[in-house]
């Protein structure tokens, strides 16, 4: 059967960690979002490998986690689910560099994810922001326009996830499963 590594993505504050913990209380394999570790990590530190503060060197570290996650997780049987990826790192990179580098364009094409991609849309009903996450529901809709051009763009397959409950929002990713 092989490896399934399926990302989710999309707008922060859109329920990607909920439904995370959903789908590894339901006895799938999950990946933390990187971005999530470097913050904490950042903070307590008093590193400014922020994404408002150092945002390429954020951008980088979260590449590099997230090679090493995907990495381990290739040599691994069965579905893998992974809260954000390199791919959105390399999105978000470009986006501050106005391009991607060959590097970067090589990586997205040697180490594939399932094609299948799920995105949470912006929903403003459940956005907060916390100590990990400081940026406004405008500039996180921004990104989920972004990253739902830039998966399609780096030939994955977005799939929008219902504003629906946690339970709702598990069973139709499993729906998608390859089996």
């Amino acid at each position: 059967m092989g490896s399934q590594l399926y990302v989710l993505s999309g707008c922060s504050g859109g329920g990607k960690s909920s439904l995370l913990a959903e789908l590894a209380r339901r006895g799938f394999r999950t990946v933390e979002e990187p971005g999530r570790v470097i913050v904490r990590e950042e903070q307590e530190t008093g590193g400014d490998a922020l994404p408002w503060g150092n945002p390429e060197a954020f951008a980088a570290r979260a590449i590099k986690m997230s090679i090493a996650s995907f990495d381990v997780a290739a040599q691994q049987e069965g579905p893998i689910f992974f809260d954000r990826s390199f791919v959105d790192a390399i999105s978000f990179l470009g986006h501050l560099k106005g391009a991607i580098s060959e590097e970067h364009s090589n990586l997205l094409r040697e180490r594939r994810y399932t094609e299948t991609v799920f995105l949470t849309p912006p929903w403003p009903e459940i956005f907060e922001n916390d100590a990990e996450r400081q940026l406004s529901f405008d500039v996180a809709v921004e990104e989920y326009e972004r990253l739902l051009q830039s998966y399609s763009e780096f030939g994955y397959s977005p799939i929008v996830l219902p504003a629906a409950s946690i339970d709702e929002r598990a069973a139709f990713v499993m729906s998608f499963l390859q089996s």
